[in-house]
């Protein structure tokens, strides 16, 4: 059975202890991170947690969930859908581009790639949580694009994961691997226009 099988036992506290777990797990990572010490940042008790997590997999496989899912609301409200593609890819670039470079992606992306092979189910829950849900998302998006004869694509999850690969050229590594952890508008804009542009002119309905 997998932590998101298991049945999260909401409460009062409940967001306290997600808001404590996310902060230690951030800055210790997952083996390194105690219960004790979420306990302490949450400012709740040992049993008060354990009575919501009785699993620290399943903590933070919690945090990961939220967050992913906080993400995909905030995209997934402030696209129209029904405005033209550039405009649509655009928009959905910028919160790709934008939730790679994050800290907490960077943090989450580092521990799963840490503990591939003591935990791989961590890097599963994440992928199911983040990418799998954005990939699912955006190939939605252009199977509705294609029906109204805007967009000529046959293989939708190819083309979502393709569209999402290409938000990543250029910043995603280097932020990946240390090298910067800043990047400028103009950076990040060039990222997006050459993903849209790309993107259209492989996918992009012909006159």
């Amino acid at each position: 059975m997998t932590a998101t099988d298991e049945i999260v036992k909401k409460g009062r506290k409940f967001a306290q202890v997600l808001d404590g777990a996310r902060q230690v797990f951030l800055a210790d990572g997952f083996e390194g991170a105690s219960v004790d010490d979420i306990a302490k940042t949450a400012g709740v008790s040992k049993a008060t947690l354990y009575s919501y997590f009785p699993d620290k997999r399943l903590l933070f496989t919690e945090v990961v969930r939220t967050e992913c899912q906080r993400q995909t609301n905030q995209a997934t409200t402030s696209i129209d859908v029904n405005a033209p593609p550039e405009t649509v890819l655009r928009a959905a670039a910028g919160h790709m581009v934008g939730f790679l470079l994050a800290d907490f992606s960077q943090s989450i992306y580092r521990i799963c790639v840490a503990e591939a092979e003591r935990f791989p189910e961590l890097g599963q829950e994440f992928y199911d949580s983040g990418p799998r849900v954005a990939k699912e998302t955006i190939a939605a998006y252009l199977s509705l694009a294609v029906s109204r004869g805007e967009l000529e694509i046959t293989d939708f999850e190819l083309a979502a994961y393709q569209f999402a690969e290409l938000c990543k050229v250029d910043l995603f590594a280097k932020r990946v691997f240390g090298v910067r952890d800043q990047f400028t508008q103009k950076e990040i804009d060039r990222v997006i226009d050459g993903a849209v542009e790309m993107f259209l002119a492989r996918y992009g309905a012909k006159a």
